[in-house]
């Protein structure tokens, strides 16, 4: 017997604003990195948060209006808190541990996000309509790490012939992939572990090559 909302119609009366409103932003995120933009509706995510599709127009008149604000908040969660950790080390590597360090917290408490960025992505490709400059995810880690790498360049940490746009282009393609790791594949637990190795490799610690 399928699953339905046990709330009556309209604004929940014993829920404040503010607690409804993000219980129905945590659904919308699990449904549309499960089921994708063009699948998701309002009734599943009421379902998912066990509201009434009633009560989610109340808060959002339709569902692009939703899915930005999924959009926002999941960046405010992953990217700008791991940035501004990033901000507070001196080194390429510290940065990309404080980034990495930051995504694992937000992973711990809720794996949607790493899985709605990831999705994000290709829906930004089926759906420009729905990109934003201010919180396009790929945009904002590749230009997260152009400046670390920059960055590093100026202080000695790297060679002042590295191929930047590659470099860059390779360290962001890691990201992603742990990103799609962290919401689809492995544990918190695992995750913990593969960037602990990842640390290791990019500074040069993970192996030895034998001559």
């Amino acid at each position: 017997m399928p699953h339905t909302a046990s709330r009556g119609p309209g604004r929940p009366p014993a829920a404040k604003a503010a607690e409804t409103r993000e219980r129905i932003l945590r659904a919308a995120r699990e449904v549309f990195s499960e089921l994708g933009y063009d699948a998701a509706t309002f009734q599943a995510i009421a379902i998912r948060a066990d509201l009434t599709r009633p009560a989610i127009n109340h808060y959002f008149a339709n569902k692009r209006l939703l899915y930005r604000e999924v959009v926002e908040q999941t960046n405010a969660i992953v990217f700008a808190a791991g940035m501004q950790r990033a901000q507070s080390q001196t080194t390429l590597l510290g940065r990309l541990s404080a980034f990495f360090s930051a995504a694992m917290q937000a992973d711990s408490e809720d794996r949607s996000a790493a899985a709605f960025l990831v999705t994000s992505v290709l829906e930004g490709q089926r759906h420009p309509e729905l990109r934003s400059d201010e919180h396009d995810s790929m945009r904002n880690s590749r230009a997260f790490v152009s400046w670390a790498v920059n960055d590093a360049i100026e202080k000695g940490e790297l060679k002042t012939d590295t191929d930047v746009p590659q470099l860059v282009e390779m360290l962001v393609a890691v990201m992603w992939g742990m990103g799609f790791y962290a919401g689809y594949v492995g544990s918190h637990k695992e995750l913990e572990s593969i960037v602990d190795k990842l640390e290791l490799l990019l500074a040069n610690k993970l192996w030895k090559i034998a001559e």
